[in-house]
């Protein structure tokens, strides 16, 4: 239906890369998007790696795996257009202890399930040959694996939305959103606008955002923390390409891994630590509000008991460098404190079931003329574009 307007909450890169879909997919149609920051991609977009996932570890059939895979062709389209930075680096995943091995070769079926482009398997010698100051016994070499600049891309979206009539609207915190005759008004403080549709993209805030659109109070946001140490300048020619190890199933986190960045240093994590507050960047950052939030919601004492001895071993590492650096260590032999600086930090918006159950696949919905995005973790900056697209068939699912 044209001449609609549809709101988006998040300038994030999947709010923008959805508003670009609609403004460019809809012509006569008005997108705004409403954010509360002063700036475009200033949390999880702003924070992020800056790897371009090529679908690896995505349960066949999910909408990670689906949409994962058809973003990574999408992105380095529009990099290429658009002359952002967009570099094949290639990744191992490796195993350092044979009990990783059968591990392995489940991620190994996933990503052929997956069609994950020329990804093979890979010896100790040819570890070597590809980092030769890697350890290892086996990995899973993915050579089409890059990196990018995330928060230029989303950028370069904003740009597009504007450039095709639509409106960015930044310092517009959401504080209410009710529904009207004809559609749906979204309030901010006195101000008040009306959209034919709505679509959710809030990130860390995405739970609370649902609330205020009566969406319902499930799956919470769950704020975890990820730290990064650097290389020092004269040790970021050991790692040639990214160095992953072969993740935990237990979680939908990676593991502390090696990333090269488009600017040349070297990353080195993240770790993953529950963090009080939902913008809580440092270890000293806490929120009354979101603690509270945290302590009163059952789905966080269930996980605390599940997993209380990885929260331990996470926090240890928070506190101390040589603790973090261990089992880095591992992958790249050598490689221990001395070797690296504090880095920056990020928040992963991680939901959680009232069960105690980390979500792992995305979660998108439509109720009438309102679609959340609940869950949306890592690789949705890789996935981003497809991401737009999976939005906007839904919006539109009764066009």
């Amino acid at each position: 239906m044209a001449d609609e307007t549809i709101g988006i909450v998040g300038a994030g890169i999947v709010g923008l890369a959805t508003a670009r879909e609609i403004a460019l997919g809809r012509p006569g149609t008005r997108v705004v998007v409403f954010e509360k920051e002063q700036r475009v991609a200033l949390h999880q977009t702003g924070h992020n790696s800056g790897v371009v996932h090529a679908g690896i570890y995505y349960p066949p059939g999910s909408l990670k795996a689906d949409l994962c895979v058809r973003g990574v062709s999408l992105l380095r389209e529009y990099c290429q257009d658009r002359e952002l930075p967009y570099r094949e680096t290639g990744k191992l995943v490796m195993a350092v202890h044979r009990d990783e091995l059968g591990r392995m070769e489940n991620l190994y079926e996933r990503a052929r399930h997956n069609h994950v482009p020329d990804l093979r398997k890979v010896s100790r010698d040819e570890i070597k040959e590809l980092e030769p100051h890697a350890g290892g016994i086996a990995a899973l070499h993915s050579p089409r694996t890059a990196i990018t600049d995330y928060p230029a891309i989303a950028r370069a979206f904003a740009r597009d939305v504007e450039d095709s009539g639509g409106e960015v609207r930044l310092g517009f915190p959401v504080t209410g959103i009710s529904s009207v005759t004809g559609g749906i008004e979204v309030a901010s403080g006195q101000e008040r606008i009306k959209v034919d549709r709505l679509i959710l993209c809030a990130g860390l805030h995405s739970d609370s955002v649902a609330k205020l659109a009566q969406d319902g109070a499930e799956p919470r946001i769950i704020p975890f923390r990820g730290e990064y140490m650097l290389l020092k300048p004269d040790r970021t020619h050991l790692v040639r390409g990214l160095i992953y190890p072969v993740p935990d199933p237990r979680y939908p986190f990676l593991g502390v891994h090696f990333t090269p960045r488009v600017d040349g240093t070297v990353e080195v994590g993240p770790n993953a630590v529950l963090a009080l507050a939902r913008e809580g960047y440092t270890l000293g950052s806490i929120s009354p509000r979101d603690l509270l939030g945290l302590a009163a919601y059952p789905g966080t004492w269930r996980m605390a008991a599940q997993h209380w001895r990885t929260g331990v071993k996470e926090y240890r590492g928070a506190l101390s460098t040589k603790a973090f650096m261990r089992d880095a260590g591992r992958y790249v032999p050598g490689v221990g404190a001395a070797d690296v600086v504090r880095g920056g930090a990020g928040v992963r918006a991680q939901a959680l079931d009232r069960d105690g159950t980390l979500v792992d696949d995305f979660r998108i919905h439509r109720a009438g003329r309102i679609t959340a995005v609940r869950n949306a973790p890592s690789p949705a900056a890789t996935a981003s574009m497809a991401i737009a697209e999976h939005i906007a068939a839904a919006v539109y699912s009764d066009a």
